[in-house]
This record gives C-alpha cells, sequence and structure tokens, in this order.
C-alpha cells in the first residue's frame, strides 16, 4: 500500500528531503567527474585519434609511457616547480601575514593589495608577466639595468626559464597563502602570548613555540593544497614558454595537453593522465598519513 509523503515520519521526511536535495550533486558529480574519469581510463587503453573509432590495444599506451623520455622530463620539471614554488609562497606567505596581522592603520589597504593577483585572470598575468620578462623591453631587465646586471633571457633560456615561471607561480599563489596564514593567525589566543611575555619570552622565542605549533593546521592545510595545485600548472607555461625551450618548462599538464589535443594521442593522454592522478592520490594520502605527526591540535 502505498504511503503518501504527509503520512511518513518525520524522519522519513527528512530523510527523503535530504535524498531530494543531493540528488542534483549526485548527478553533477558523475556526469561531470566520475563518468568522464571512467571514460578516460577506457580510451587509456586505446589508440583513438578523434577522427577514427578507438582501436584497443591494451597496456601499449602504458608502456609507451613509461619509455617516454619527455614523460619524466615533464614530471621532473613538474617536481622542479613544486619544490621551490611551495615552500617559497609559504615562506614569504606566512612572513608577509605576521606582518599584516599587526593591528596599524590601513593594514586593510595592504591585505587587499596582496590578495589582487588572485583576482587577475591567469592568461592576462602571464602575458603581462611574459612583457616583464621581455629581453628588451622588460621592466625586470630596465631595473637590473640601473644595478649593471642583465640583460637576463629570462623566457628564451633553458637554465631561466623554469625559474621565471616558478617566480610567476609564487606571485599567484601569496594572496591565497596570505589569506589562509592571517585566518590562522587571527585564531591565537592572545592569552598564549601574554603569558610568554610574563615568562620573559622574546618575539623569535614565542613564533618559535607558539605561532608555529598552532599554525601547524594552517601550514598542513596550505601545503597540501599548494602541492596539488603546484602539479596543475599549465596556464604558465602554455601562454608565456609553450613548454620551451628545449621542454625546459614542459610540465606535465602541458604534456597531456600537447598529445590529447596537439597530435592527437588521446588514449596516449589518457594514460598519462591516469598516472598522474595515481600520483596526486598517493602522494595526498601519504602526506594524511604524517598527517599526526606533522599537526598540533589545541586541546
Amino acid at each position: 500500500m502505498n504511503v503518501s509523503f504527509r503520512n511518513r515520519t518525520p524522519k522519513h521526511r527528512e530523510t527523503l528531503w535530504g535524498w531530494g536535495l543531493m540528488v542534483p550533486t549526485l548527478l553533477g558529480l558523475f556526469f561531470f567527474t566520475v563518468g568522464p574519469f571512467l571514460v578516460a581510463i577506457y580510451i587509456s587503453f586505446t589508440s583513438w585519434s578523434l577522427f577514427q573509432g578507438p582501436v584497443w590495444v591494451g597496456l601499449a599506451n602504458y608502456k609507451k609511457m613509461f619509455h617516454d623520455p619527455l614523460f619524466w622530463t615533464s614530471w621532473w620539471n613538474t617536481a622542479v616547480y613544486t619544490g621551490f614554488s611551495v615552500p617559497l609562497s609559504m615562506i614569504i606567505g606566512l612572513g608577509i601575514a605576521v606582518l599584516l596581522n599587526r593591528k596599524l592603520r590601513g593594514m586593510a589597504f595592504f591585505r587587499v593589495l596582496f590578495f589582487a593577483p588572485m583576482t587577475i585572470g591567469v592568461v592576462a598575468s602571464g602575458l603581462l608577466w611574459a612583457w616583464m620578462f621581455s629581453p628588451q623591453y622588460g621592466l625586470l631587465n630596465y631595473i637590473f639595468h640601473f644595478v649593471g646586471l642583465g640583460p637576463f633571457r629570462w623566457l628564451t633560456s633553458a637554465s631561466t626559464c623554469l625559474m621565471s615561471i616558478i617566480i610567476v607561480g609564487v606571485w599567484r599563489a601569496l594572496g591565497f597563502t596570505i589569506v589562509i596564514f592571517l585566518a590562522g593567525l587571527q585564531s591565537i589566543p592572545e592569552a598564549l602570548y601574554d603569558a610568554a611575555a610574563v615568562d620573559g619570552a622574546g618575539g623569535w622565542r614565542k613564533f618559535r613555540h607558539i605561532t608555529i605549533p598552532m599554525l601547524s593546521p594552517t601550514i598542513f592545510f596550505s601545503t597540501l593544497i599548494g602541492v596539488i595545485m603546484s602539479f596543475q600548472v599549465f596556464e604558465q607555461t602554455y601562454v608565456m614558454t609553450q613548454g620551451g625551450p628545449g621542454n625546459s618548462t614542459l610540465t606535465i599538464i602541458y604534456f597531456i595537453y600537447q598529445n590529447g589535443f596537439s597530435y592527437l594521442r588521446m588514449g596516449y593522454a589518457s594514460a598519462v593522465s591516469v598516472s598522474f592522478l595515481l600520483v596526486i592520490v598517493m602522494g595526498t594520502t601519504l602526506l594524511l598519513r604524517f598527517q599526526d605527526r606533522l599537526v598540533h591540535y589545541e586541546n
């Protein structure tokens, strides 16, 4: 016998409302995340150029991937980018956040100023930095000229090109990092600093024994997000260098883009994408395993 919605118990009605509200999100998750991921796994076992139907090739794409020097070059460049950009953005962001956490007049203006790069489009900021790095007309070489340095071939030399991309990445990440650290700093009770001052602790000892331990959840979160985002760097290399010169800025995401949309090797690009996802999942899981050792939670 059918039971109307009104005749159900409050608990049942609440459950039905919950599922009703979740269904649109679950459908979107399936059609735009889980579904494409499952299709990408299938395509990774095929040879597909978009103009002909997929042909099953088994593990051929994965075997080719492990023997492809450009695959390992792209991973190395991505690891170098992550290894420099994340620590630099964390250290600089924490330092600026400590300075901006002071109760001084006009501090709100500087907080907005440092967050401004996050509001600029990635393509627009890439074009802006490409102009600043220009050997002939760039602002940076113009400044270095007055101190007797340069000109530097920021984007045309394999030895400096990746460093230039790292500079742009740190600049873009600073706004997000500063905001996160500011929120963490403002959540630390002032009573802890007052008690430390009574015990004779100076500024460095307060920072080392109070600020850093109390900020450890924020530092861990920022590191985790920073690593994940830095592994997905694409726009800077696409706009500024196209992976060059000499593949010195070829990152893993740009490598996937090249094979998928430039060379139309959709099967091979999907195989690299699956391997990329596995690395992200394993790296994130490894960080979470060490969370209890790295993070101090207030009791």
